[in-house]
């Protein structure tokens, strides 16, 4: 009788928590006021880290701490968040070398403050077939999409933990959530960067610590960075991909201030996600060969 009373109930909270949910596609959630919080964008020098920083510049957070390796590029995200009337603060740092993420932390935390915002961006794209693709560059992969991710939790959720206030997002792709072939190692990397967060978001959420949120961003990712890996077909191309960058970046960081467990973008990625654990893994790769224009063989 104990497990049926645990069963109903949980089926009641289950109610409880899927009503507001489908509430959210029909009005529009009302955002939180960040003003005074200090926002860390990684890879800020690219152009979706940057994108990400102008707009929670728009936003009006009180500060900008952006990371990249690549100076040239940070120092002109600096330059157009000045621009909105925000400070920002560079950092130079290889975010697949563990020891230089922790120092470089360190010094945000002396220099800048308490991180009340974390994104997570940032990642090496695949750019040929697994079995060409040297030990060295998929180490490196793996360190910089995934590893870094560990660590830059490590580094700042404890203290957000203290002050139960803060936000952890994971920006990946839809390669985090269904596979593609040819691109073994980038998906283990987008898998498992997923696979922390979801992990992270429980652990959060059995402890009470309301006040951490966290927050999954989708983003259709092309695979045509190299002519080695096949792509989508160029007629279905206009279904995933969006024709604008900056307004699934808007969409993101909607979806972040107004607390949103998962944000995809496009849509569509939900049903792809869905259907990953509906349908026959054969059907999956009908799917797959389908979007991929290959042709049958007899």
């Amino acid at each position: 009788m104990e497990v049926l009373r645990d069963f109903l109930l949980m089926f009641w909270e289950v109610c409880g928590c899927i009503v507001p949910s489908a509430m959210r596609w029909v009005v529009k959630p009302k955002q939180k006021d960040v003003s005074g919080a200090i926002c860390l964008v990684t890879g800020a020098a690219g152009n979706v880290g940057r994108r990400f920083a102008l707009e929670f510049a728009r936003k009006g957070v009180l500060a900008l701490v952006l990371w990249d390796e690549d100076r040239e590029g940070m120092e002109e995200t600096v330059r157009l968040v000045k621009g909105l009337g925000v400070r920002a603060y560079p950092y130079t740092c290889d975010m697949s070398q563990k020891n230089e993420v922790y120092a470089t932390a360190r010094r945000v935390q002396r220099e800048v403050g308490d991180v009340a915002i974390l994104v997570n961006n940032g990642s090496i794209v695949p750019g040929e077939r697994f079995f060409q693709c040297e030990d060295d560059v998929i180490e490196r992969r793996m360190r910089r999409n995934c590893h870094a991710h560990f660590w830059m939790v490590k580094c700042f959720l404890p203290r957000m933990m203290e002050k139960k206030k803060g936000h952890v997002v994971t920006v990946s792709s839809h390669l985090g959530l269904v596979a593609a072939p040819y691109q073994e190692d980038f998906c283990a990397s987008q898998f498992a960067a997923v696979g922390l967060h979801e992990s992270l978001s429980h652990a959060l959420k059995s402890k009470n610590i309301d006040g951490v949120k966290t927050t999954l961003i989708c983003r259709y990712l092309p695979t045509h960075t190299s002519a080695d890996i096949p792509s989508i077909r160029p007629e279905l191309e206009a279904y995933f991909s969006s024709a604008s960058q900056e307004r699934d970046i808007r969409k993101a960081v909607g979806g972040i201030l107004s607390e949103q467990d998962m944000v995809c973008t496009p849509r569509i990625l939900y049903f792809a996600a869905l259907l990953k654990h509906v349908v026959p893994w054969e059907v999956q790769l009908l799917c797959y060969k389908f979007l991929e224009g290959e042709k049958r063989t007899k």
